[in-house]
């Protein structure tokens, strides 16, 4: 296997900060694999001790840092601009930045029924993890078809996340970007620029679950589970990927790639529903 599959690729990874997140563990991967990645947070505390620590393994110039409202689209469009003129390139994003309720995230007893949803709580959830995928996605794509190559890869959630009782705003923004990525893989078919999921499996052991929620860390899956498939799906080995759902949790190197790809992998959104359109007439 390659030691280093994505030299002379650069990434934008968004939600890349947190010391303990998705985001920062797929940036180290793609760094160790060679790319140079723009980071991208809202948080410039964490953007400053993330980068440090990746400047650490992968030299001065394996990462720039920028702090990016997702949800602006002028900051989305600035931000893809500034990483293409000063990284000298595009051919990876990865759409990862999310949030959620606290409510929703405590456990226990605690339910976040969607009538008691305030209405700015929803647009806030909306707008981070369905808009800003959206914004992020239409500012690079024409870099992307222009060059011919190009790698989209959305975070969504399980899909039983979803549609869980008390899950609102979450789930439906999640399910949202899930969508999103269905379409937007069928549109891009054939261009060289693919659109897939990425996620953990289920909960994850990241700063999103606050430090008072009645879930036990230790039985949360680990973000690590996220550096191996980022690598590959970003890579020119997922050359024909495109539409695709995997699961971190489940993707095991030590398989054969077919083996590990009917492991973790499935279609993206809800294909298997088949067609549910009514047209009289036809």
């Amino acid at each position: 296997m390659q030691e280093r599959p994505l030299d002379g690729k650069i990434a934008i990874v968004t939600g890349a900060a947190s010391p303990m997140g998705l985001g920062r563990n797929m940036t180290e991967a793609l760094v160790r694999a060679g790319a140079r990645v723009s980071m991208m947070d809202v948080n410039p505390e964490w953007l400053g001790q993330s980068s440090n620590d990746l400047r650490e393994i992968g030299g001065d110039d394996c990462v720039m840092t920028q702090v990016v409202d997702v949800t602006s689209v002028q900051e989305a469009e600035e931000a893809v601009a500034r990483t293409i003129a000063e990284m000298g390139g595009l051919h990876i994003l990865v759409n990862n930045a999310g949030i959620a309720p606290r409510n929703m995230l405590l456990g226990g007893d605690t339910r976040n029924n969607f009538w008691e949803v305030s209405a700015a709580e929803w647009d806030r959830v909306m707008a981070v993890n369905a808009g800003g995928p959206f914004y992020m996605t239409r500012a690079v794509v024409p870099h992307f078809l222009a060059q011919g190559w190009g790698r989209i890869i959305g975070v969504t959630t399980s899909m039983n996340t979803m549609y869980n009782p008390g899950g609102t705003p979450y789930g439906p923004s999640k399910a949202a970007h899930e969508a999103f990525i269905a379409m937007a893989s069928r549109e891009l078919e054939g261009t060289g620029v693919t659109v897939n999921v990425l996620v953990p499996g289920g909960m994850s052991n990241t700063n999103l679950i606050p430090d008072d929620a009645a879930h036990r860390r230790e039985r949360m899956i680990q973000p690590d589970v996220m550096r191996a498939p980022v690598v590959w799906l970003a890579s020119e080995a997922s050359d024909g990927i495109n539409g695709m759902r995997f699961i971190g949790y489940y993707w095991d190197e030590s398989l054969p790639l077919e083996e590990r790809i009917e492991r973790a992998g499935a279609p993206a959104a809800w294909p298997q529903l088949g067609s549910q359109a009514v047209r009289p007439g036809e």
